[in-house]
């Protein structure tokens, strides 16, 4: 069988692209959690200094800014990459699996912070562009937000930025094609406790308790009227209720109950109906049964929206660059989240996916204990952030 053809990629890119595999498989034989990732910041820190970067550490704990400036010009732009892993025991069976049991690369961060390195390397050594250009090696992306952290720690007041830009790989799709979704491309991602406290006792003698397991089962039930009769047919909402937790023992009735909810959608007006109708629904059916409901609800990643300026020049540098075919044009938006929704909050700019490839190919889906980040892709991706950024600091 005859070698697949490889991917589009700059010749600079490519000439170290065993390195960048290096670097790529160091990262994910040695994962490191949310606000842990001290390695692999020394590594990103290391290699950004070398290159000749002004580097910058401890934004948001870990977070790593490179910044270098050619030319004359005052604009500024950012280009951003997570490092974090996951709480995940890998499975994948490859030679550089994590070393770290319990903890892997099972969304492709180690890929993401590889191809931004290695456009580091490559823009430095070239300089063909005008302004300054800021990398962002960001913390803390998998639920812990630590994109709004770097911004609390004053992220924009230090590195000012007339815009923005994100990637992040897509099992399923055609390795090496891009797609850019205008407007809102990903779903807010909210976090719901439900408290739901009765009066325990005999599970023989239902009548001398309050039984917290019927309270929220209505509201299980009932949740599921909100996105089918309250939120508009053509808009989004997800109302997802992962963990029941309620008794020990079959004949006890406990004295209270606890749901855990994930809620999505992909605009802020459906969100904050999707929070209010939960609440009122968990107060109200609580009370058909005697009991009482407290709702602790957590607002963690706010909808993703690409600006649609910036998207369109993201379409336009990959069509200008590798063709027509290398951007996926009919991508729906993904009702996952990412927090790099706090800096479009802030800044205008676009977040692209870059497909990993099909079938056995692009392996698994991300969050996956087999998954793994496909090495064929890492040229393509490192060469449009150099495209990105020497056709945006002309």
């Amino acid at each position: 069988m005859n070698a697949p053809l490889p991917l589009p990629a700059l010749e600079g890119i490519r000439a170290h692209e065993a390195e960048m595999v290096d670097i790529r498989r160091q990262i994910h034989s040695n994962p490191e959690l949310a606000y842990e990732e001290h390695a692999t910041a020394d590594l990103v820190a290391e290699r950004l200094a070398r290159w000749g970067y002004a580097v910058h550490r401890g934004l948001g704990g870990t977070g790593v800014v490179g910044t270098l400036r050619a030319g004359t010009s005052n604009r500024h732009i950012g280009l951003r990459a997570d490092m974090d892993a996951l709480p995940i025991a890998e499975t994948s069976g490859k030679a550089w699996s994590s070393k770290v049991f319990g903890k892997m690369h099972a969304c492709g961060h180690d890929g993401h912070t590889a191809m931004l390195l290695a456009a580091a390397r490559h823009l430095a050594a070239t300089r063909q562009f005008d302004g300054h250009l800021h990398l962002v090696f960001q913390p803390a992306e998998e639920g812990f937000a630590g994109a709004k952290k770097m911004l609390d720690d004053g992220f924009l007041e230090l590195f000012p930025c007339e815009a923005m830009f994100g990637m992040h790989n897509m099992p399923g799709k055609p390795e090496g094609k891009f797609a850019a979704v205008p407007g809102f491309a990903m779903a807010s991602s909210d976090t719901a406790f439900i408290k739901v406290r009765g009066k325990g006792g005999h599970g023989a003698m239902p009548q001398f308790a309050v039984d917290p397991v019927v309270a929220a089962s209505a509201i299980v039930m009932a949740l599921q009227s909100i996105v089918s009769r309250n939120v508009p047919p053509l808009e989004m909402g997800i109302v997802t209720v992962g963990a029941f937790r309620a008794g020990d023992a079959a004949n006890v009735i406990p004295d209270e109950a606890e749901l855990r909810l994930t809620v999505r959608a992909f605009k802020p007006q459906v969100r904050d109906l999707l929070e209010r109708r939960i609440t009122e629904i968990a107060h109200a059916q609580a009370a058909v049964y005697g009991a009482v409901a407290e709702v602790e609800y957590q607002r963690r990643y706010p909808c993703l929206y690409n600006h649609p300026e910036q998207t369109e020049f993201c379409r336009t540098v990959l069509r200008d660059w590798i063709g027509a075919d290398a951007v996926i044009e009919d991508l729906e938006p993904v009702t996952g989240s990412e927090d790099f929704a706090f800096f479009l909050e802030k800044v205008p700019g676009c977040y692209v996916f870059i497909g990993n490839g099909v079938g056995s190919e692009g392996g698994c889906m991300v969050h996956n204990p087999g998954y793994d980040f496909n090495d064929r892709v890492l040229p393509t991706g490192a060469s449009y952030w150099v495209r990105l950024a020497e056709t945006y600091l002309k």
